[in-house]
């Protein structure tokens, strides 16, 4: 069979034009999916994600694992929210910053009713989801997106101590995990809702100090002396300090069903040492690189305490 070069030129015309649509189509939806990652911060969402498993392995006597992926589904949209609802009220701010003004808000990529779409269903779903664990678990879900939302974000502009606002809802996931293994929030909960709490100063400090002049930008003083002095450094200091002797506490069997074995407490009292360390010498020499160091060091310390506890409670 024979074609003309018109049939040929409509033929290959025709599948230019798809082959262009198909690909604008996988553009349009990995620019989608990326400007979603950027409004949940996937990073963060994922980092509680975690917590929650590790308080949930530390309490289960057998592990549901239904429960465990309901726990990290309702776990991840509950964070996504509070992100997503943090983007939209900072949009104006965020736009001042190096570091943010590529979002999908202030770059206008995205709506801002879109975002908040986004923020209701995820807000909506994620405490849903929780719920079906149990109601502890759905109400601690639920006063975490109000206080980052409502009480943290809008402090930033008005003083420092919005980093202790934020540290509340930021010490959840680890004790929401145990609560969702247990239905209870009891002595434990409150001790690993301690060690999150307390562990928060000193990591967001030390970004703090790195990000200065950015937040200063957009209005905001995450520092708690407000200005990069000794002063900051010295409750960076004091914060660590209170954070490690929190975290070895359980191996006094002061925390009722949890408690640590002397190893671990040994262990966990090293990295802590490390954070120390690095808290000094910013004291000393109030650089930038000690800061990067300790911010480094608070993320190492988080994890790997939370993997200590679990291995920890296998070994009993």
């Amino acid at each position: 069979m024979k074609f003309t070069e018109k049939e040929i030129y409509l033929y290959l015309n025709y599948n230019l034009m798809n082959t262009t649509v198909i690909t604008e189509n996988k553009t349009t939806i990995k620019l989608l999916t990326t400007d979603l990652k950027q409004l949940t911060k996937v990073g963060l969402s994922l980092s509680v994600v975690f917590s929650s498993v590790a308080g949930y392995l530390l309490a289960a006597e057998t592990v549901n694992y239904t429960t465990l992926i309901l726990l990290a589904i309702g776990g991840y949209l509950m964070v996504g929210a509070s992100n997503a609802f943090n983007q939209i009220i900072e949009k104006d701010t965020d736009a001042l910053m190096q570091r943010t003004k590529d979002r999908p808000l202030p770059t206008e990529r995205m709506k801002i009713s879109t975002a908040l779409v986004i923020a209701i269903v995820f807000a909506i779903v994620g405490i849903a989801i929780l719920y079906s664990i149990n109601p502890k678990s759905a109400l601690f879900g639920a006063i975490s997106i109000f206080l980052y939302t409502s009480i943290y974000t809008p402090l930033k502009s008005v003083t420092p101590l919005a980093v202790f606002a934020g540290a509340i809802p930021g010490a959840i996931p680890f004790m929401l995990g145990w609560v969702a293994a247990t239905n209870d929030f009891g002595m434990e909960a409150g001790f690993l809702f301690m060690i999150q709490f307390f562990w928060q100063f000193p990591h967001f400090w030390s970004i703090g100090w790195l990000q200065d002049e950015e937040y200063k930008k957009a209005g905001f003083n995450m520092l708690p002396m407000g200005t990069k002095d000794t002063a900051a450094v010295k409750q960076i200091i004091f914060y660590t300090v209170i954070m490690i002797l929190v975290s070895i506490a359980p191996v006094l069997k002061i925390t009722g069903t949890f408690y640590i074995l002397p190893i671990t407490a040994v262990l966990i009292a090293i990295l802590g040492g490390v954070m120390l360390y690095y808290g000094i010498q910013l004291y000393k020499t109030q650089d930038n690189k000690e800061a990067r160091k300790l911010m480094l060091a608070s993320v190492l310390y988080i994890t790997v305490v939370q993997i200590i506890y679990v291995v920890d409670k296998f070994l009993h």
